[in-house]
């Protein structure tokens, strides 16, 4: 956890897959999310990669769940939570 303006947040990684053609409007959408620091379309196994950030790990799930997954395009997620070693 990071410490941000005085209370800790989760951040993650998150990256995606989709169907063909769509990376740029998904990671385009995706970017105006609550939560969301960056999207970007890539290239490699996954063409979107997301940073993101909650208040904790069960708001970052459900922001996955509800507002990412639920993209038209996106065919799997991989949620990475950054760790401080």
């Amino acid at each position: 956890m990071v410490e941000t303006k005085g209370h800790a947040v989760v951040q993650a990684y998150i990256l995606i897959q989709t169907e063909v053609g769509k990376a740029a409007a998904v990671a385009a959408e995706i970017a105006g999310s609550a939560g969301v620091v960056s999207a970007e379309d890539v290239t490699g196994p996954y063409d979107v990669i997301v940073r993101a950030e909650a208040e904790n790990v069960d708001l970052l799930g459900k922001m996955v769940v509800a507002n990412i997954q639920n993209v038209e395009g996106i065919t799997r997620t991989l949620t990475c939570p950054v760790v401080h070693l």
